[in-house]
């Protein structure tokens, strides 16, 4: 089977490049102890589409931001216990994203303005982020 690549570009948020197989969560996590395992970086979310899937090396892809505070801690306490994805991208970035990605320092690509790539990039894609140029590389299989 041949493999189509898509390229989208958003703006680098963090600097750096990683690539694996994306997690898309149109609803995103919510940021408490009930969505996501600090300890083992399963998404426990009810109602997610991705609910029991790991995002450990994943390339996590998230609309926003959701919940309290709490998002950015929950993120951090997965970078912290090993279970970080290895990189992110989201359509819009706010103060509880921004930490999250701060706090974590994984290569990050955000605010697509011509592409909403929660619409382009499907969970088990191939992803090659690059968090110094904004650009996204989605591989799938044809």
């Amino acid at each position: 089977m041949a493999s189509e690549k898509l390229v989208i570009r958003g703006r680098g948020a963090i600097a750096g490049i990683a690539e694996g197989v994306a997690v898309v969560c149109p609803d995103s996590i919510a940021g408490n102890s009930g969505a996501l395992g600090d300890v083992d970086g399963v998404i426990y979310e009810k109602g997610n589409i991705n609910y029991g899937v790991s995002i450990k090396n994943k390339i996590l892809v998230v609309p926003c931001a959701k919940g309290s505070n709490g998002f950015s801690a929950h993120f951090k306490g997965a970078y912290i216990a090993g279970v970080r994805p290895a990189g992110w991208i989201s359509t819009k970035v706010d103060a509880r994203l921004g930490v999250a990605l701060a706090s974590m320092n994984i290569p990050a690509v955000v605010d697509f303005m011509d592409v909403d790539p929660i619409e382009v990039i499907r969970t088990g894609d191939w992803v090659k982020i690059n968090g110094d140029t904004g650009e996204v590389k989605i591989y799938r299989k044809g």
